[in-house]
């Protein structure tokens, strides 16, 4: 059966959240939204973890979350720096903000080889979307993926946030587009752009799934997004955009898998409590153990 690897992108600075949420715990014997990731990647077959992190907490980030299944599943690590930039560019003064999931995933191509799904550190998906994707690669699929959450079902009632709106042509992604501040409103969805939303509509929340190629086009447009905007202190090189831009262009064609999965995550603070009443549901139903690791 093919080799395939988890990368989880967990080197955010968590700046709207207030401090490094993904070593919050959340489940009943103080497990991190990564532990269940990671046990659903491992029930789904994955075989190796990549974590995208900050040099600056990589032993707080093993002694916390990492150590616990060393022995059970392969583990390395990538790190994003702000600084480690293509020969030619260099980091503007005063920039402080990471440049985004393309350069944070690009941090990790001498580390994987072979098919691999990569999501956000602190986003919780559910069983059935690693299963979902990994199947879709152990059973011969070559192309890149993606798995569609329902956007009603990703947002907070906390503040507006960022979705990947996506279009869907038999059954491949047609159009994906970075939209800020989607809220919940009466009668719908609002957000930054002038378009009418209903919640039904699909979207990415970086659950992707990758062949080593990807790489290759990541170093060449991050060059390109580099001389475009590399001298602005907040741009971000972000990989719904970059995939965007090779469906586009026809270089690449993106699978589109559906998951009926609960999906949710801490954008903010008051998230959290939410997410830990949705876990401890369902440890009380079966579907995790009480101690996952």
């Amino acid at each position: 059966m093919q080799n395939i690897s988890l990368l989880v992108m967990a080197a955010g600075m968590g700046s709207r959240y207030g401090g490094l949420k993904q070593l919050d715990a959340v489940g009943p014997n103080g497990e991190t939204i990564i532990d269940y990731s990671v046990y659903d990647a491992i029930r789904a077959g994955f075989t190796k973890l990549v974590f995208i992190i900050r040099k600056d907490f990589e032993d707080q980030f093993k002694t916390k979350i990492t150590d616990k299944y060393s022995d059970k599943i392969q583990v390395e690590y990538a790190f994003q720096d702000i600084h480690d930039l293509p020969n030619g560019f260099s980091c503007p003064d005063g920039r402080e903000k990471p440049w985004g999931t393309g350069q944070a995933i690009l941090s990790a191509k001498n580390l994987i080889n072979e098919p691999f799904a990569a999501i956000n550190g602190d986003d919780f998906y559910g069983k059935e979307s690693f299963k979902t994707i990994a199947d879709y690669y152990h059973n011969g699929g070559g192309s890149f993926s993606m798995v569609a959450f329902q956007l009603e079902n990703t947002l907070s009632i906390f503040g507006g946030v960022t979705r990947g709106l996506c279009t869907v042509k038999d059954g491949k992604l047609d159009t994906v587009i970075e939209t800020d501040n989607l809220k919940k409103t009466g009668d719908g969805v609002s957000s930054d752009r002038d378009i009418v939303l209903d919640g039904s509509e699909p979207v990415s929340m970086n659950m992707w799934g990758f062949t080593p190629v990807l790489f290759d086009y990541l170093e060449e447009k991050f060059e390109g997004f580099l001389e475009k905007d590399g001298q602005e202190l907040k741009s971000e090189f972000l990989i719904p955009s970059v995939v965007n831009e090779l469906i586009q262009s026809g270089q690449e064609s993106v699978h589109i898998l559906s998951s009926a999965a609960s999906w949710f995550g801490v954008t903010y603070k008051e998230d959290k409590a939410y997410v830990v009443g949705e876990i401890q549901k369902l440890v009380d139903k079966g579907a995790y153990p009480q101690q996952l690791f």
